[in-house]
């Protein structure tokens, strides 16, 4: 695969693999797909008669297929629209992120331009901790990214049925390092964990445990999920 973004940009992005997908499909339930508008001035979007506040993150231009960040664009400056932006700018300066700091970020050399914008929204959603994201043609060539910043977007709590193919697939969405996945899952999630040189452990919220193995080349071997049951094997 092709790709312009910086080994650091992509162990960021490996943190928040399987909890960022996970929160999106909570996100995706939430809001019903449907006609779309949205008053940045007034930091709304509205969907299918559902509306939520929401910031601005930055625009993907599909005829240069380029990355605007929505802090240097001059018809948004000093607009509260922008405050994810910048906050995510900031963690980019904080960590040495070109990915967040650079005003236009150039995709042709990737291989999938627009799925490299929605990477550097996805790492975004996850760097800030935000509910989800979201993506819409603004115009025939254009599209913006925005995430919710409202309390009404419910959050994803781990569930020991599905966290198993949670971090499964969250670790085969880069194919890097799952050990990064993992951990970054459960810090997300601030679950209290500990690691082993081949595995890493958490508890969960309903007093079970989690114990996820490593194979030799940093891949999930098996996830072993003990509930708090008491009638549990």
């Amino acid at each position: 695969m092709i790709t312009t973004f910086s080994d650091p940009f992509l162990r960021l992005t490996e943190r928040h693999s399987a909890w960022g997908a996970e929160q999106l499909e909570t996100f995706n339930e939430f809001i019903p797909m449907g006609e779309w508008s949205a008053d940045l001035g007034q930091c709304l979007y509205r969907q299918s008669g559902r509306e939520l506040r929401i910031s601005l993150l930055g625009t993907f231009d599909t005829d240069d297929q380029s990355w605007l960040w929505a802090w240097a664009n001059p018809g948004f400056e000093g607009s509260p629209v922008v405050e994810a932006a910048g906050k995510a700018r900031r963690y980019g300066q904080e960590h040495g992120l070109p990915e967040f700091t650079n005003e236009l970020i150039h995709l042709a050399g990737h291989e999938d331009p627009r799925r490299a914008a929605e990477t550097l929204a996805f790492t975004a959603m996850g760097v800030l901790g935000a509910a989800g994201y979201i993506g819409v043609q603004a115009n025939p060539s254009a599209r913006a990214y925005m995430v919710p910043d409202d309390p009404q977007v419910p959050r994803a709590e781990p569930n020991a049925i599905t966290l198993p193919r949670v971090l499964m697939s969250g670790a085969a969405l880069l194919g890097g390092s799952a050990r990064e996945v993992v951990d970054g899952y459960f810090a997300h999630h601030e679950l209290p964990r500990r690691a082993g040189a081949d595995r890493i452990s958490a508890g969960l919220p309903d007093g079970g445990t989690v114990d996820v193995l490593f194979d030799d080349l940093d891949r999930i071997a098996s996830v072993h999920v003990n509930t708090g049951s008491p009638s549990a094997v």
